[in-house]
């Protein structure tokens, strides 16, 4: 990484039509918040941006099934999610929403533009309509069979079985969501976008400059998607909610800016509320060359990222980058069933929190070590509190506990002279200043999973060196004061460590060595972070033991909202 660079990272703008589900913590905000940390520890120039996404249909059906104005509910799931967040530790620098003034104002200068420049075009087409309302359908207001895996949970705008993307037109029986009836074809007029024009353009800059740095399942969905053949895409759509056509007679006819064509300009306007705040110019960013753009976004999102966003940018014609890497994870699944927001079934965050008061980065433990970067994973409770009982407690908070306690015991909580040192000694010391290199290795490749078993390594080696070598029984103390020095010194790697991956860990820790947080190129050249006559602050418990009875009761929640699912059925 070049110290010039620069680095906009964007995690994928959550919908407002519901809370924030463990599903999106693993797949989009943890493993970017992950990220930033690290780039933040390694002093780097970094903006972390997000937003929640608040037109499109599924707000507007979120408001009829709640009998709200969809404002109310966008107003009431945005401050939901924007304060889980915050509980839980995701540290942006900007999170907006895409109702604010400056986001309608960026997302239809760039209508405007593209329709003053001819970039885009008016079409006459056939859309599904329901007769019985009086209202097109578009994306989610209608339903049916999808044709890829036959499963009868796809929508128009995507299969929530498979994931894969669609339009109203492919659905196999379709029916409207409002209604239930079978829907008409009907005329109506939107403005497109010539997808087809920029095929080129997108083979070149994804098949051949990225073929190798890409995540293959990213890589291969754009593939696929170019393959196939780009073809002309509208960016209206006939809704009352969302961004307004900046054109007189479509106001009138109650046309807005598709959610697809609208939303990704949000990193823009997001950013641009950020810089107002901070008097920084936000073109440093996003019109800069030796800025990277690093976009964390879900699986269902590739097409949008990876095709329709960098097209936008591009037809826009105004100095704007494009991303660097895009990564989508894979689904996490719970209990071995598909997440669904729809059909509640999810662990919400914000319920976790307070069911699991102050233990946030036992979640984020888990949610990291399971994350499904190659493949779908699996989040079942009881796994979540074996994790948390045999690994956080019985090997990190046991070995942490355990060297600070023998500290305080045997010298005072004062940080003992090692004296002589033995090979085995030196070998561990030289290891452990390894492991900042190591690590920085996984998150720099994005594996994030591998970074935190690396972490958790250091931890058990820890372990075992203090369990091999029982300080406890040694009666000479020249030889107990450096082992506990050793082993001090594991502890304070692991408090610097630990910071991308358990936050609230590691300023607990931090406070208890007293030892300021160093910047993450210092650790590699660091051969001791804590010296001889340091004094070590007061202990406090790091992590705490699930119960079963806490679990049980996870469980039971689960089951009850499955029971009352097949009984409506």
């Amino acid at each position: 990484m070049k110290k010039s660079t620069k680095y906009l990272v964007t995690a994928a703008l959550p919908y407002a039509n519901g809370p924030i589900h463990i599903g999106h913590l693993s797949g989009v905000y943890l493993p970017a918040d992950v990220f930033v940390r690290f780039l933040r520890k390694k002093k780097k120039n970094v903006l972390f941006i997000s937003g929640s996404d608040e037109h499109g249909v599924p707000i507007a059906i979120q408001a009829k099934k709640e009998k709200k104005t969809p404002k109310e509910i966008v107003n009431k799931y945005h401050y939901m999610i924007h304060d889980t967040f915050i509980n839980f530790g995701i540290q942006f620098d900007n999170y907006s929403r895409t109702t604010t003034k400056i986001h309608y104002e960026i997302s239809t200068s760039f209508f405007i533009k593209f329709h003053n420049k001819e970039e885009i075009f008016e079409k006459i087409s056939y859309q599904y309509y329901d007769d019985k309302y009086e209202q097109f359908l578009s994306d989610r207001y209608i339903s049916g069979i999808c044709p890829h895996c036959k499963k009868e949970e796809a929508y128009g705008d995507q299969c929530e079985y498979c994931g894969s993307s669609l339009i109203p037109e492919d659905l196999i029986n379709p029916k409207s969501t409002i209604s239930g009836a079978t829907p008409i074809l009907k005329k109506t007029k939107h403005w497109y976008l010539p997808l087809n024009k920029y095929q080129e353009f997108l083979e070149n800059w994804i098949l051949i400059h990225h073929k190798k740095d890409w995540k293959v399942n990213v890589y291969g969905q754009a593939k696929s998607w170019l393959k196939k053949g780009l073809e002309p895409r509208p960016i209206t759509r006939d809704l009352n909610w969302g961004v307004p056509v900046p054109i007189k007679k479509y106001k009138e006819k109650g046309k807005v800016l598709y959610v697809w064509f609208e939303a990704p300009i949000g990193y823009i306007s997001s950013t641009i509320e950020w810089s107002k705040r901070n008097k920084i110019d936000w073109k440093s960013y996003w019109k800069d060359k030796k800025t990277k753009l690093i976009q964390f976004i879900g699986k269902d999102n590739i097409v949008f990222h990876c095709i329709i966003f960098p097209i936008i940018l591009k037809a826009y014609n105004d100095g704007y980058i494009l991303p660097d890497k895009i990564l989508a994870n894979e689904f996490l699944n719970l209990e071995n069933r598909k997440i669904s927001t729809s059909k509640n079934w999810a662990v919400w965050v914000h319920e976790y929190l307070v069911d699991f008061p102050n233990q946030q980065d036992a979640l984020r433990y888990v949610l990291i070590a399971n994350m499904p970067e190659k493949k779908d994973n699996n989040f079942n409770w009881k796994d979540f509190q074996r994790k948390n009982n045999t690994e956080l407690v019985a090997v990190l908070g046991n070995f942490i506990n355990r060297s600070l306690t023998l500290v305080k015991k045997y010298n005072n909580g004062i940080v003992p002279n090692p004296g002589i040192l033995s090979i085995k000694d030196k070998n561990i010391l030289e290891e452990i200043n390894n492991y900042p290199k190591i690590i920085s290795i996984s998150i720099e490749s994005y594996k994030f999973k591998e970074s935190l078993s690396h972490f958790m390594k250091l931890a058990r080696i820890g372990n075992k060196y203090l369990t091999e070598e029982e300080p406890w029984k040694k009666t000479k103390k020249k030889r107990l004061y450096t082992i506990l020095y050793v082993s001090i010194q594991i502890v304070a790697m692991l408090s610097q460590l630990a910071e991308p991956f358990l936050p609230h860990t590691a300023k607990k820790l931090l406070n208890m060595l007293r030892l300021k947080p160093f910047s993450w190129d210092n650790l590699m050249n660091m051969k001791k972070l804590l010296y001889p006559g340091h004094l070590l602050g007061n202990l406090t418990l790091l992590f705490k033991k699930i119960t079963n009875e806490s679990i049980d009761e996870q469980i039971k929640k689960l089951n009850t909202i499955h029971k009352k699912k097949n009984d409506k059925c």
